[in-house]
């Protein structure tokens, strides 16, 4: 398997580039392969996969977390529209807590996203009918399941898209502040 892995402005959340092999046909991609990802520093053992449908552009999805033991690493692809995808740090001892990343994540151009425990994640769409899949090396808990505002003031997130038409789960507009928000990480 060949692999381009990029380090973002916080070096545990990486870009993730599989090869693809293109013809007339179109293109095969191995996107996992846990040997590979050992190799390159990413040794999350996944136990579950998720799919999820936006069927609007600007749907827009976090910032959730799974609290300890049920904490997430995850590694996120887009298998058709395309997102901007944002991790948050909430490792408390971390010194970029608070700071935050994001990536255009798209079924063009293949790129995935390997989000580690400990952070903040979300993204939103920038394309009608678009597809997510990604791997958690937790199970989901229900109790353990939490968010964090999406447009926190101090977390001053840049999402790339005009935030007035965004479409959210009742869950995202009723999250609590980072201010209020208690780390479990």
């Amino acid at each position: 398997m060949s692999l381009n892995v990029s380090p973002m402005r916080i070096p545990e959340v990486k870009l993730v580039t599989p090869k693809r092999f293109g013809d007339h046909r179109g293109f095969f991609s191995e996107t996992y392969n846990r040997k590979a990802f050992q190799e390159v520093g990413i040794d999350a053992d996944f136990c579950q996969d998720n799919h999820s449908l936006s069927a609007t552009r600007g749907t827009l999805r976090g910032l959730h977390f799974q609290a300890p033991p049920f904490a997430q690493a995850k590694l996120v692809r887009v298998v058709r529209g395309a997102i901007i995808d944002v991790a948050v740090d909430a490792r408390r001892a971390s010194t970029t807590f608070g700071k935050w990343v994001k990536a255009e994540i798209s079924a063009e151009n293949g790129v995935q996203i390997f989000v580690p425990r400990g952070f903040l994640h979300g993204f939103v769409t920038t394309e009608p009918d678009t597809e997510v899949v990604y791997k958690v090396d937790a199970y989901y808990d229900r109790d353990s399941d939490g968010a964090v505002r999406w447009d926190d003031p101090d977390l001053a997130i840049d999402w790339g898209v005009d935030t007035s038409k965004v479409v959210i789960s009742e869950k995202d507009g009723t999250a609590g502040s980072w201010a209020d928000f208690k780390t479990p990480f």
